[in-house]
């Protein structure tokens, strides 16, 4: 592979996951983002309250994220071979960790909002 296209990638991640699970992952990240920059709009404001919570899950993200990409490619941690797997490893469990924390901001935000009521 001498050429790192948008193409070369996808059809790496496709052969990987699969067509449909790739794509589904895709529409998924695309739904969460968009609901996650829906609530910063609609909130004006940044609840640390959930921040914590989400950043809280952030490694059970990068654990899940890690497993999920061995359990798919069919490898484990004795597969290793070198510092580009390291790296590559990495990678996948700071994505990981990041999209948990959004998708649970996201999901505190929508689901567990605070009824407005004035006393």
């Amino acid at each position: 592979m001498k050429d790192l296209t948008l193409g070369t990638l996808i059809a790496v991640f496709e052969e990987i996951f699969g067509r449909g699970l790739f794509w589904a992952m895709v529409a998924a990240a695309v739904v969460i983002t968009m609901a996650y920059v829906y609530v910063l709009i609609r909130d004006r404001a940044v609840s640390w309250k959930k921040f914590l919570w989400a950043q809280l899950s952030m490694p059970f993200g990068a654990i899940g994220a890690v497993l999920f990409v061995q359990r798919m490619t069919h490898s484990g941690f004795g597969d290793i071979g070198g510092p580009v797997d390291v790296i590559v490893m990495l990678m996948v469990a700071a994505a990981g960790a990041v999209g948990l924390a959004i998708l649970v901001y996201t999901l505190e935000s929508l689901i567990l909002r605070k009824s407005r009521l004035k006393f």
